[in-house]
């Protein structure tokens, strides 16, 4: 074996030790938290129909702010991980403050709005009066964790970051447990305490979203050495030419997944438009995938933080053959996710306890969901897990929402108040944009034109 090869199978064994070390708590956290999704959809399923709508709605406007806070940090992150590989700490501690910023900048008129017009948010995904004074009641509980959640976040990301993510996954773990024992509790009213439905829920999520941020900064604070430990004023040290270059780098990114959350938002509202059950299975559906895809997640935030890595190093052709292992690995989960969500279709169905038209129509749903796993994350592993690592955030951007907005929604209300489609043919007319985007993702892909180096490394291979 000559040198280059013996370097290769050196950097293969690191890329896999990698792989492990900052998947498997990343994967861990999103099991935890899609976990506690698929159990809320289950706990508040056994309400009602309605409940399980309204709660469905209400929780569209966090997801948008939601994904708005990870555009941020996900932009945030090119820099903080490319910082991290050459151990500027200050620079890397400027990202953070940058983080905090953005997360009060966008979190108070988040809530404000979630507060002040729950109604008129709860009426873009349907009409039925029940649905949204359930809804409404839900919303003006929870919107107050929205700000707790951000600022929890700016910890977790970062630690992915930094490769440190121990603490922030049992913290994770810790606040579900605490979110499902108080759903048990304040929904149906156990251990002595009121059964308060909908709203038990979102008394259940505030009180553990406040709970996981202060566990989250306490277990930074209490590490003399945490790289992200710092004051208010090392934080706040950036100039104004590093917030503008990382806001150049997330902003497209913030458009991006702000504009791909309220895609999935009017899609939802599509669906909304053919009955309450349909609200509910998509909910369901929608879960259920997101657990299967959660593996996807953890070898996506791996990715980039690998390939971000070795691009920060400037090392542009390892950084190469690291994605080329992670676009193998995509099609071998592609195959093994698609199948278990075929197989587990009949226990998932059963457990919620529908009527039989509501059961098979979630069993249609599922398999649609099933067979539109493979685009979807083919285009989610190439743009979240290895473009945005090169910082490729613009052209991301485009394709994001060209795609998203110009065509996802589209097709969806077309095939809902137009062809009048079933819920499952209407999720299968708009799964065409995932096919084709696809294709464009993997001529940029092989272009390279996104291996981009923005630290002052010059590249050493």
């Amino acid at each position: 074996m000559n040198t280059t090869e013996e370097q290769i199978q050196d950097e293969r064994s690191i890329f896999y030790h990698k792989l492990v070390r900052i998947g498997i708590p990343v994967l861990i956290q999103q099991i935890v938290s899609i976990g506690l999704n698929l159990v809320d959809t289950i706990m508040v399923g056994r309400v009602s129909e309605n409940a399980l709508a309204a709660v469905g709605a209400a929780n569209q406007v966090y997801f948008i702010y939601s994904i708005v806070i990870f555009g941020i940090f996900s932009g945030a992150s090119v820099y903080a991980v490319q910082y991290w590989g050459i151990r500027d700490l200050q620079k890397l501690r400027n990202v953070l403050g940058i983080d905090y910023l953005m997360s009060v900048v966008t979190a108070v008129p988040a809530v404000a709005l979630a507060w002040f017009a729950a109604p008129q948010l709860i009426r873009l995904f349907t009409g039925e009066a029940e649905v949204v004074a359930l809804g409404t009641e839900y919303l003006h509980i929870v919107c107050f964790s929205y700000l707790f959640a951000a600022l929890s976040f700016v910890i977790s990301f970062n630690s992915r970051a930094v490769q440190d993510l121990k603490a922030p996954t049992a913290i994770n773990a810790c606040a579900i447990g605490i979110n499902i024992l108080l759903n048990y509790c304040l929904i149906y009213g156990h251990l002595g305490m009121p059964a308060l439905g909908v709203r038990g829920a979102a008394i259940a999520t505030l009180t553990a979203r406040i709970l996981e941020c202060i566990a989250m900064h306490v277990s930074v604070r209490c590490r003399k050495s945490h790289p992200l430990k710092a004051g208010l004023r090392e934080m706040c040290g950036f100039s104004r030419e590093m917030f503008r270059s990382v806001m150049v780098t997330a902003v497209p990114v913030i458009v991006t997944e702000g504009l791909w959350a309220l895609s999935v938002s009017m899609i939802f509202a599509a669906y909304g438009r053919i009955s309450a059950s349909a609200l509910a299975i998509v909910q369901i559906a929608s879960t259920v995938t997101d657990f299967f895809q959660a593996v996807y997640f953890a070898v996506g935030n791996a990715s980039a933080v690998i390939v971000g890595e070795s691009l920060g190093q400037g090392r542009r052709n390892r950084a190469w053959r690291d994605s080329r292992r992670i676009m193998g690995i995509t099609w071998i989960l592609n195959l093994l996710m698609t199948l278990a969500i075929i197989l587990m279709r009949s226990p998932i169905a059963a457990i919620y306890q529908f009527d039989g038209n509501t059961t098979e129509l979630l069993m249609k749903s599922l398999l649609v969901y099933a067979v539109a796993l493979t685009p979807k994350m083919l285009a989610y592993m190439t743009i979240c897990g290895i473009l945005r690592a090169g910082g490729d955030t613009l052209f991301c951007m485009f394709l994001d929402v060209g795609f998203n907005m110009g065509l996802q929604v589209p097709l969806a209300f077309f095939g809902v108040l137009v062809l009048n489609l079933p819920l499952h043919w209407a999720i299968a007319l708009v799964t065409v944009a995932d096919f084709l985007k696809v294709i464009f993702c993997y001529q940029r892909y092989y272009s390279k034109k996104w291996l981009n180096v923005i630290t002052d490394m010059e590249e050493t291979d």
